[in-house]
């Protein structure tokens, strides 16, 4: 009898750590491979289960899980099974692998890693036979999704792109619908220095014969696609030529929106997500179901849609942590992506007097970020994750004060404290008039560990993400961090930061506060509820 792996003993968390720690010995993400036969060889050990369902393939540089999640919870409205491949996670490596909108179990996620493990372990070695190196983390778990999407079974895959297209691991698919949202620079080390150079590794993922959605693109971009396409016989619809975003009003709590389709013109829907770039990402998932299930010639039922979009959710992107004080985060890690921030927040958030907490992870552009959200904020409190890959706070913070200037800027070595520092900073800016709000953003890593501290749902389960310890996000370029189950913390997030509440769980006003007690938690009375940027 053979001897029990890590994987196979224990608690459902301490499987999934196991499971975890295993794949995180493999090569990082974040050091692709341009390879695509060592997947298909596990694959085909596996009985290639990436063949047993359609998949809606989805590239692109930013908005690509936003869009992945709108299009699948669409086809689930329609009835469907479906499953979901994104990347990164927040909080725990579950929240990749979806069926049905909800993350494997962790015994369903350490069971599928102990039965795809020796077809892995077999591939490891014909690599290592060959000199190469052995499957990497994110080929792994692309392997364990295809399987466990076949084995649920699921009617219909979302797949997203971990890095690029044509490399990557999840491009051995061979998909009816490809999807690529808006491309601009990032992954440039990897991907090429210019955007048409990115485009044409972004369109690596069309397939002969398929129909291809393509989102807005800066100039230079749609040439690259549409030759690929045409080389392909690929049915390219673009943004603006085929389809787009009709219209847009500001609504509470998100937006209403009109979409013309390939097949009909859909209005009035509410999206419970904020800014254009949302409405964007909405409008290219509606046409790629429409082009999924119809060919694009047969419109979306109406209801089927209306319910759909009302239950989208997009954790970490412009996600209200805290309404009193106004607390946002967001993922965004490079100047396309806090652009659309930027704009949203202005449109929809009223804050007089903003306070930026940001930390961003090493290769990406601090300085760009930087200056985009520069005007939208009064002040700007440095800080880093506990990632790896974060920058060292005082090097974000020179960077920062040639942006903000010497007195805008503030830093803070731990996240936590960042939190604190930059809400007392909004209040005393507004005059207490609650008029303050605090933006975290700058990488998904900060994004994720701010919503931890914070006592955020967890992503696609109901209860509170553990408030300390347990886990950091797997960061945009695929630092996977530590596993972190969540598990439920009753506490008040503003508890968790040592903000005094009234019974009612509000905060407690200054004049309430004994002389010796704390003002407003760390570092100052705690503001009201606010919205637009400065």
């Amino acid at each position: 009898m053979s001897a029990p792996t890590p994987s196979s003993t224990g608690s459902p968390a301490q499987r999934l750590r196991a499971a975890h720690a295993e794949l995180l010995a493999r090569t990082p993400e974040s050091s692709v491979q341009p390879r695509l036969d060592p997947v298909r060889r596990a694959l085909e050990l596996l009985g290639d289960p990436h063949r047993a369902y359609p998949v809606v393939h989805v590239a692109g540089t930013n908005g690509k899980t936003s869009t992945a999640r709108v299009a699948e919870r669409l086809l689930r409205e329609h009835g469907l099974r479906t499953g979901r491949f994104t990347s990164p996670h927040l909080h725990s490596v579950t929240e990749r692998v979806s069926v049905d909108g909800v993350p494997l179990a962790d015994d369903a996620f350490a069971d599928l890693h102990e039965d795809v493990a020796p077809f892995l372990a077999l591939v490891d070695g014909e690599l290592r036979g060959r000199g190469q190196v052995p499957l990497t983390y994110f080929e792994a778990l692309a392997v364990m999704a295809f399987a466990a999407f076949a084995e649920a079974p699921v009617d219909v895959a979302v797949v997203e792109v971990g890095l690029g297209g044509t490399w990557d691991a999840t491009n051995v698919v061979e998909s009816a619908v490809q999807v690529i949202t808006p491309i601009s620079l990032d992954h440039t080390e990897l991907l090429g220095d210019t955007v048409e150079a990115i485009a044409g590794e972004k369109a690596g993922i069309l397939r002969r014969d398929a129909i291809a959605v393509v989102g807005r693109q800066p100039e230079g971009v749609l040439p690259v696609i549409a030759e690929r396409a045409a080389s392909l016989r690929t049915r390219l619809v673009a943004e603006g030529e085929h389809f787009a975003l009709a219209g847009r009003t500001v609504a509470v709590d998100g937006q209403v929106i009109a979409v013309q389709g390939l097949a009909a013109r859909y209005e009035d829907v509410f999206l419970p997500l904020h800014g254009a770039h949302q409405a964007h990402n909405a409008a290219l998932a509606v046409v790629a179901v429409e082009a999924l299930l119809g060919g694009g010639e047969r419109a979306v039922d109406g209801g089927v849609l209306e319910a759909a979009m009302a239950d989208v959710a997009s954790p970490g992107r412009l996600e209200v942590l805290r309404p009193s004080p106004l607390v946002l985060v967001d993922a965004a890690h490079n100047p396309a992506g806090v652009a659309g921030l930027v704009d949203a927040l202005e449109e929809a958030f009223a804050v007089a007097y903003g306070v930026g907490v940001v930390g961003v992870l090493q290769g990406k552009d601090a300085e760009g970020v930087l200056a985009l959200l520069e005007p939208v904020l009064a002040e700007v409190v440095v800080t880093r994750s506990s990632s790896p890959r974060a920058v060292e706070v005082e090097e974000l913070a020179e960077l920062a004060r040639e942006v903000f200037g010497e007195d805008r800027v503030h830093v803070a070595e731990r996240l936590d404290e960042a939190l604190a520092l930059a809400v007392d900073l909004a209040d005393v800016g507004s005059s207490g008039e609650g008029s303050g709000g605090v933006l975290v953003t700058g990488s998904v890593t900060v994004a994720a560990e701010a919503r931890q501290l914070l006592g955020a749902p967890a992503v696609d389960a109901p209860g509170r993400v553990r408030a300390a310890g347990g886990g950091a996000a797997s960061g945009e370029d695929g630092d996977p961090g530590t596993e972190g189950q969540v598990e439920e913390d009753e506490r008040d997030p503003l508890t968790i930061l040592g903000y005094p509440l009234d019974d009612e769980g509000e905060p407690l006003e200054q004049d309430d506060l004994d002389d010796d007690g704390p003002a407003g938690g760390p570092g100052g009375a705690v503001g009201r509820p606010g919205g637009r940027g400065r």
